[in-house]
């Protein structure tokens, strides 16, 4: 497993080894003891799994008082991944960074806690699944608004994004809560 820093510190992209041959392949798609070498000492709590069609974005999605760490792939699709630092106190904050994860490229994208999370389906449709290294806490949930222009996220398809509800309504950056 190869594990490279990224523009943003913190988040990492994550190469796995892939074994290929007929049959189909074989990869790792976590390691505890990669992490650990890597200086990460991560313990997930739960894994998600979504299906979403060509230009849904979901996110910017964060939980403040019990921060979640995530750990992302595409497992079918292509998707245009995105981590913002939402630390107040970070030098980093409202800095953002976006992969590509698709399902042959294989990489994964760490997100630590204090950051915002979302993705825009590039494909037909897309399967992203994550591990988060907190349980879901409804209380805690929080979004910041996809298109925040303080932000300036450089989305793929950004004239054609299908929202939820609740990210469609999601307040901009200066007046969310956000992390200490």
């Amino acid at each position: 497993m190869e594990i490279k820093p990224t523009a943003l510190p913190d988040v990492l992209l994550i190469k796995p080894q892939v074994w290929s041959d007929a049959r189909g392949f074989f990869l790792e798609t976590w390691n505890e003891k990669e992490f650990e070498l890597a200086g990460l000492d991560v313990h997930f709590r739960q894994d998600n799994h979504s299906r979403s069609i060509r230009n849904v974005v979901r996110g910017l999605h964060y939980q403040l008082t019990r921060p979640q760490g995530k750990l992302v792939r595409c497992t079918r699709g292509a998707i245009f991944d995105v981590a913002v630092d939402l630390r107040h106190s970070s030098p980093n904050f409202a800095r953002w960074i976006g992969v590509e994860l698709t399902e042959t490229n294989y990489e994964m994208l760490w997100i630590p806690p204090g950051f915002g999370h979302g993705f825009q389906v590039l494909s037909a449709d897309a399967d992203v699944s994550y591990k988060a290294s907190e349980l879901y806490d409804v209380d805690s949930d929080r979004v910041v608004r996809w298109n925040d222009p303080q932000l300036a996220i450089n989305w793929p398809l950004r004239d054609a994004a299908i929202l939820s509800r609740k990210d469609a309504s999601a307040p901009l950056m200066a007046s969310a809560q956000l992390y200490g």
